[in-house]
């Protein structure tokens, strides 16, 4: 058995009114590692919306989460696609969905409307890697969408999808925030900005 030798820790009481601790905000270059505006899903537990889930109650979580791209996923929690805010809210798929399955909005799934894998834009790690911001900003600037995956090989399952780069964290990232830009729709209207600049 193992026995505690450090006495114990006795708490102290605050006399006066400290701040408090927030985080940093971070600040990059074009020469920073792309790396450093990936979610990392191995760290950050990813959003998703189930496949037969109602499109209204995927747009709760998105705004409850705070985000604004789901990972459809099916039962066995694997991914078919992704969700974006815009087919939620724009309303153009779901109008088409409503049509094609004979069905009224809030019987409209996740899956009817999501935009399908092999349709959306991904990179992997490894290429990921090897990219300083700068480099990713100028390969990005002719992608519509404001969302990439990125994948990782697995020696069990095959490919993952590893985490997830948004156009709103790269211009955050690069200093233009909310109230230096307008909120960013695209990569490109991120690369409009930044390559504008000095990069």
């Amino acid at each position: 058995m193992t026995t505690l030798t450090t006495p114990p820790v006795k708490p102290v009481a605050l006399n006066s009114r400290p701040t408090i601790a927030t985080p940093e905000t971070l600040i990059l270059d074009a020469v920073s590692p792309a790396l450093m505006v990936l979610t990392d899903f191995a760290r950050t537990s990813p959003q998703t919306v189930n496949a037969d889930q109602p499109v209204d109650e995927a747009h709760q979580t998105m705004i409850s989460g705070g985000v604004r791209l789901l990972l459809v996923v099916d039962d066995h929690g694997r991914c078919s696609g992704v969700l974006p805010a815009r087919e939620v809210i724009g309303g153009r798929r779901i109008t088409l969905a409503m049509q094609q399955h004979g069905v009224a909005r809030a019987e409209v799934t996740a899956d009817m409307i999501q935009t399908p894998l092999d349709k959306t834009p991904t990179l992997t790690m490894e290429t990921l890697a090897s990219l300083t911001l700068g480099d990713l900003v100028k390969s990005l600037k002719s992608f519509g969408e404001q969302h990439l995956l990125v994948t990782e090989p697995t020696s069990h399952q095959g490919v993952r999808i590893r985490g997830m780069i948004s156009a709103a964290d790269i211009g955050r990232v690069l200093g233009y925030g909310p109230h230096g830009m307008p909120e960013a729709k695209s990569f490109a209207d991120i690369c409009k900005v930044v390559l504008g600049r000095e990069l």
